[in-house]
């Protein structure tokens, strides 16, 4: 029996076949993006990929029960080892609160420099400075004498009735980010008369430190000291142990402050004009609300007792409060002239940048670098052919 002839298609049923299916596949495009305009389908897409974030890949679930067993053990270890961590922390602590008293000599000498109560002996002030070196590379032993002679005209110029160095503290806030954030215009006037700052350390439970800020006889309040303490705690969280870093701030208190009338600048009183909807009568309104300033820093928001209670907003505001206070401890009070000068701030930009550089070395490629040029005996990288 012969088989049927098989018909070849012709070029133009060819055409509407493929035309067809390129139909079909823009009108499945169409109805995609369609669904994925919908919200519904979007909120269940994002709900579930949400679900997913931070899940295991089953790997551990898929383990032996014997290997889980012992890993178990390893996590009991673990918790040991953190423990241990922890007595490391609280030893150390106590270690700068010995520490702590043998400071208190030189950053007392610091105060009485920089407020101008003593002078600096002339071997006291025996340290080069990065000017002073390169002068002296650059001028011979005559124009040293020279030099020399006219300082001691231009000393005779400046005893006039600058005292110590002014405006110390204030010049370190404004030098450094974290705190010129903080700073506003009518806060300067009074941080002039901020003459140190000082790190109490807590040796007894519950462990922490206390900063403390001296203040000069001012016109805006009758303080002389303002307090801040902060609350450390150095055993990890009974709730998430494995995520123990070290001692953490869990608290922090500030003091009040002692305002003269009509100085207070972290409020700001406002009028607005209300208007009677029945008379059309208009009154004026004083309120008072809060207004930015460095001074509320005295004044920190309460830590809830709960966790659960604490929003995102304050867990913030806290965050950024504890981080400060860290900052002014271990940072700003041990090296303040160096913050003072600007070198504690190049340090830190140039750690900033080696952590930069570090990052852009692996998409470095010398086949499309203009500038580079092969060592002696070297044979430049070829051409590649596409």
């Amino acid at each position: 029996m012969a088989e049927p002839e098989s018909k070849t298609p012709t070029a133009d049923e060819v055409e509407d076949v493929e035309e067809i299916e390129e139909g079909d596949v823009a009108s499945a495009g169409d109805i995609a993006s369609q669904v994925m305009k919908n919200p519904q389908v979007l909120a269940a897409l994002q709900e579930k990929l949400g679900s997913m974030v931070g899940a295991h890949s089953g790997y551990i679930q898929s383990l032996p029960k014997v290997v889980k067993r012992r890993l178990k053990a390893l996590k009991k270890l673990q918790f040991d080892v953190i423990k241990l961590e922890s007595e490391f922390y609280k030893e150390v602590h106590d270690l700068e609160c010995k520490y702590a008293s043998k400071y208190v000599s030189m950053f007392d000498k610091r105060k009485e420099i920089l407020t101008g109560n003593t002078e600096p002996t002339d071997e006291e002030c025996d340290w080069p400075s990065e000017d002073e070196k390169d002068d002296e590379d650059k001028i011979s032993e005559d124009l040293k004498n020279k030099v020399k002679v006219e300082d001691k005209n231009e000393e005779k110029k400046d005893d006039s009735d600058t005292k110590g160095i002014p405006h110390f503290w204030l010049t370190i806030f404004k030098n450094v980010e974290m705190l010129s954030e903080m700073v506003q215009d009518h806060d300067e006037p009074i941080l002039q008369h901020l003459q140190d700052i000082k790190v109490i350390f807590t040796e007894t439970e519950p462990k922490g430190f206390t900063l403390e800020f001296h203040f000069a006889s001012n016109e805006y309040f009758t303080d002389t000291v303002l307090t801040k303490h902060y609350t450390l705690r150095f055993e990890p969280d009974p709730e998430d142990s494995f995520s123990y870093e070290g001692p953490e701030i869990v608290k922090c208190q500030g003091c009040p402050i002692n305002w003269v009338k009509g100085k207070n600048v972290t409020v700001k009183t406002i009028k607005k004009k209300q208007k009677h909807k029945g008379r059309g009568t208009t009154r004026t309104v004083t309120k008072t609300v809060t207004n930015d300033s460095f001074f509320n820093f005295f004044n920190p928001p309460a830590v809830p007792e709960d966790d659960a209670e604490m929003d995102e907003d304050l867990e913030a505001l806290l965050a950024a409060d504890f981080e400060i206070g860290h900052f002014i401890r271990d940072r700003i009070v041990p090296r303040a002239a160096l913050y003072f000068t600007g070198e504690a701030l190049d340090t830190d930009d140039y750690d900033d940048e080696e952590n930069e550089e570090e990052g852009e070395e692996e998409d470095y490629d010398e086949d499309n670098d203009a500038d580079y040029k092969p060592a002696e005996g070297e044979k430049p990288p070829e051409c590649k052919q596409q």
